[in-house]
């Protein structure tokens, strides 16, 4: 029985956790440069600033940390604008050598972080678990 109890307690916690998604298409595509999400675009940059970073992990299946991309491969590099805030937009430089905007989208938050409700409602959980573990161990020895 307790075997039972404690199996149930670990899927319900295995069920309430979300996982991380997995994708294998994008709605657009986009270069991550200090914890800043931009979208790349067609537009061509002619007045490149200096370079700023560049493409540390590239996956276009899932997200990463750090200076990542789901279309240009490692070693790519990222640009300044002249006279465009990096708040804005950022140049690219593609595979032809042609420096590409890409407009500024969000911050990027990547990680692993249970927001506090959940976390709420497992402890919880485990604290019932336990009082009921606790219940019928009291009461299985009588």
């Amino acid at each position: 029985m307790k075997h039972l109890l404690v199996g149930g307690i670990i899927f319900l916690i295995l069920v309430m956790v979300p996982t991380k998604a997995m994708a294998t298409s994008w709605a657009y595509p986009f270069v991550v440069w200090d914890n800043n999400l931009y979208v790349v675009t067609d537009e061509v940059v002619t007045d490149v600033g200096d370079r700023i970073g560049q493409v540390t992990r590239y996956s276009d299946m899932e997200q990463y940390g750090g200076n990542f991309s789901n279309v240009y491969k490692k070693g790519t590099n990222y640009y300044a604008i002249e006279g465009v805030s990096t708040d804005q937009a950022i140049a690219v430089k593609d595979q032809n050598g042609t420096y590409v905007k890409a407009n500024w989208e969000k911050e990027y938050n990547y990680g692993f972080a249970l927001p506090v409700g959940w976390i709420s409602l497992i402890a919880i959980l485990l604290v019932i678990g336990m009082v009921f573990a606790y219940w019928i161990r009291k009461t299985s020895f009588r």
